[in-house]
């Protein structure tokens, strides 16, 4: 019996690392559809936003959650991971706005590599802190969902509102709430709490992706340079 306890112990973990390992092969592999989609985005004419950007904003947002449903929907097939592919392209290109706005800046592309390093430096530490210390943060789901939702109504006020103060107070709560998402996605995972490595990938993804837009934000903000 307590050979049996051990045997399925060491199954569950092993599948446990399996997910794991598939979930960093993927979130590496996500990162070239989003790299190019950005490069795709930047060089685009996003000048129809600045015309409307309240219905912009909302197309954007609906248009991405179309396509987090489609993943959704198709996480258990090989169609999953092409749909997750294909969402972190859109997700790319609708980088655009955002970098073109940082690189008219004379410092905007330090701006953005240290963007990307400060969201690339907070994933890892906080990744290998829920892999390493084997600590269950289940228990901050309830409280980082209720953050969210505020955050996303905050938002969304924020679009009739557009108050420079409270902009800034978003990136702030924002960039607190997603890198504690990445623990908590994290965590998940090696507790056995998500065995889909497709919606493992997605969750860490869209964590690391506003991590990223809200540093940005933050970095233009108190460290954009004009000429």
């Amino acid at each position: 019996m307590q050979f049996q306890t051990i045997t399925q112990t060491g199954t569950i973990a092993a599948q446990q690392n399996k997910v794991l390992r598939n979930t960093y092969m993927m979130l590496a592999l996500s990162m070239i559809p989003t790299v190019i989609g950005a490069n795709i985005g930047a060089s685009m004419n996003f000048s129809f936003m600045a015309e409307s950007p309240i219905m912009s904003a909302l197309l954007m947002f609906g248009a991405m959650f179309g396509m987090l449903f489609a993943v959704s929907a198709l996480r258990n097939s090989v169609w999953g991971i092409a749909a997750l592919l294909g969402f972190t392209f859109v997700a790319g290109v609708f980088l655009g706005p955002i970098l073109q706005v940082a690189l008219q800046l004379s410092n905007g592309a330090e701006l953005v590599g240290m963007a990307a390093g400060g969201t690339g430096l907070i994933f890892f530490s906080l990744a290998t802190i829920a892999t390493v210390t084997k600590k269950d943060f289940s228990f901050m789901g309830k409280f980082l969902f209720i953050g969210l939702i505020m955050l996303i109504v905050a938002s969304l006020a924020n679009l009739f509102f557009q108050v420079p103060a409270l902009t800034l107070t978003i990136s702030a709560v924002a960039v607190l709430i997603f890198s504690a998402y990445i623990l908590f996605d994290v965590s998940r995972i090696v507790h056995g709490g998500e065995t889909n490595y497709i919606m493992a990938t997605l969750g860490i993804y869209m964590s690391i992706y506003n991590l990223f837009i809200n540093l940005l934000q933050l970095l233009m903000a108190f460290g954009g340079q004009r000429d």
